[in-house]
């Protein structure tokens, strides 16, 4: 029987995405691992008597997940473009003076504070984070059955 994928801990995987951490989905059991530049260096180089214990528990996945072939690597915040949705929440605003309020932040330096401060301000901030979890969810349905993958 084939496993079924988590998709709330698929989508926090998908948010949890930074610069220096990648995860990857085993398709096989569902599980998710979580792999830091730091335990990828680890992984690679060996372990040493400075490694937390923590860590070096972890590190079998994270060889695993890098060296298996199997396990599948996640979108990252690169795929999420959250820019994108911010822009497309904008441009469906009804109200000309939100939408060009919002417009107008989302362009220059600052971009994500300025229009989070700018939701904040307009009093729209729950229809925002609705938007954007549903695109982020809308996303992580995609990449799944993309991969043909079930998920509940």
């Amino acid at each position: 029987m084939p496993v079924v994928i988590s998709l709330s801990e698929f989508i926090d995987a998908i948010e949890s995405a930074t610069d220096e951490a990648d995860s990857y989905l085993d398709p096989d059991s569902g599980e998710i691992a979580y792999v830091t530049d730091e335990m990828r260096d680890l992984a690679q180089e060996g372990e040493d008597e400075h490694t937390p214990d923590w860590m070096r528990g972890d590190l079998p996945k994270v060889r695993e997940a890098l060296e298996s072939g199997r396990f599948l690597s996640l979108p990252t915040e690169f795929h999420v473009h959250e820019w994108a949705i911010m822009e497309e929440f904008s441009q469906d605003q009804e109200n000309d003076r939100v939408r060009g309020a919002l417009l107008d932040a989302i362009h220059g330096s600052g971009a994500v504070r300025m229009f989070k401060s700018t939701v904040r301000r307009l009093g729209i901030e729950k229809d925002w984070y609705k938007f954007r979890d549903e695109a982020i969810k809308q996303i992580a349905v995609e990449w799944l059955e993309e991969h043909h993958l079930q998920y509940k």
